[in-house]
C-alpha cells in the first residue's frame, strides 16, 4: 500500500490524515499541501505504517514550523525526537565555533 492522503478543513484549521507507507517520493506533494496551509495545520499520523530517514527529517522540520503531529506511533515519535536532539546538538556546536 502506498500513502493515502485525506484533507479536512475546519475553519482555518487544516488536518491532513496520512495512511500507509510514507516514503520520500510522497514528500513533494505534502510540502505543496503544507505550503498552501495556514497556521494550525495538523498531520494525523495514526495510520502511517512505515517511514524512512528522509520522512522523519521532514516530520521534524514540520514540527519546527509549528505543524502539529498527532497520533504518531511510538517508534516514529522517538525517531523524530532523536532528530530534534541532533539538530540542537549541531546548533550548539556551531555556536561554540
Amino acid at each position: 500500500m502506498t500513502l493515502k492522503i485525506e484533507t479536512h478543513v475546519d475553519g482555518n484549521k487544516l488536518t491532513i490524515r496520512l495512511t500507509g507507507r510514507m516514503t520520500a517520493e510522497c514528500l513533494e506533494h505534502l510540502k505543496a499541501l503544507l505550503g498552501h496551509a495556514s497556521s494550525g495545520t495538523v498531520l494525523n499520523l495514526g495510520e502511517v505504517s512505515l517511514v524512512g530517514v528522509e520522512v522523519v527529517q521532514f516530520l521534524a522540520s514540520c514540527e519546527n514550523a509549528d505543524v502539529e503531529l498527532v497520533d504518531c506511533s511510538p517508534y516514529i515519535r522517538d525517531w523524530i525526537d532523536r532528530e530534534h536532539a541532533k539538530e540542537k546538538q549541531s546548533e550548539w556546536l556551531r555556536q561554540k565555533e
